[in-house]
């Protein structure tokens, strides 16, 4: 079965409380985008919204770090206890095997992130590291864009790669996952899914029922 991780930025923070409570009891990951307004154009989450979320949840946060200099966040959201630090190809490359020992050392997961341009051949040096393989089927920055049906090639090519080289990372799609692309995602191999305002936060006002309808949806797909 697929895992679901919601894009905490697409939420209603004036309903936080209620949301994550119910979330707590369904969800896989919470998927936590940090954006410095430099790497991308956009500011949203950050290291102290982790730090006032940890006291509300026990699920896995994944950090996805949208920033200039990714490498300096990573001692710090180790120190906040975040499970999955997820660094962008282009600014991990030069640190990866550095970054991954003293991620693995906390018993911690290292992830990459693929934007759509990003050749694959740029992370196979250290792709047996990774935990987590994250590719972006939108430009990266912002929700609500237009799905780029181009990046599920990287999905069905990292899918492949896997099995022939025997590794154990999982791929994970973030943008556009809705009752639109599911069927596409989970037929070009994805294990986790990313679900911000198109197939969560905006079905429903009443949280418990849009996680009915993403499962109906969900359901959908996979027959």
């Amino acid at each position: 079965m697929v895992k679901l991780s919601p894009s905490l930025m697409c939420m209603d923070l004036g309903k936080f409380n209620e949301q994550i409570a119910y979330l707590n009891t369904v969800m896989d990951y919470y998927h936590i985008d940090i954006m410095d307004g430099h790497y991308v154009n956009n500011m949203t989450l950050s290291p102290w919204f982790i730090e006032q979320l940890q006291a509300h949840t026990d699920v896995p946060l994944d950090a996805h770090l949208m920033v200039t200099n990714p490498v300096e966040y990573v001692e710090p959201l180790l120190d906040l206890g975040v499970e999955v630090i997820s660094i962008h190809a282009e600014h991990l490359n030069g640190h990866a095997f550095r970054v991954s020992q003293t991620i693995k050392a906390q018993g911690k997961k290292m992830g990459v992130v693929i934007n759509p341009e990003t050749p694959m051949e740029l992370i196979l040096d250290y792709l047996h590291l990774i935990d987590i393989v994250t590719v972006m089927t939108v430009d990266p920055g912002f929700a609500g864009q237009k799905f780029i049906v181009e990046s599920l090639n990287k999905v069905r090519w990292l899918k492949d790669y896997r099995e022939t080289n025997e590794l154990g990372f999982l791929i994970q799609i973030d943008g556009s996952c809705n009752e639109k692309t599911y069927s596409r995602m989970l037929e070009a191999g994805a294990d986790i899914l990313i679900i911000g305002s198109s197939g969560l936060f905006s079905l429903d006002e009443d949280i418990a029922k849009s996680v009915a309808l993403l499962n109906e949806h969900l359901t959908q797909a996979m027959q």
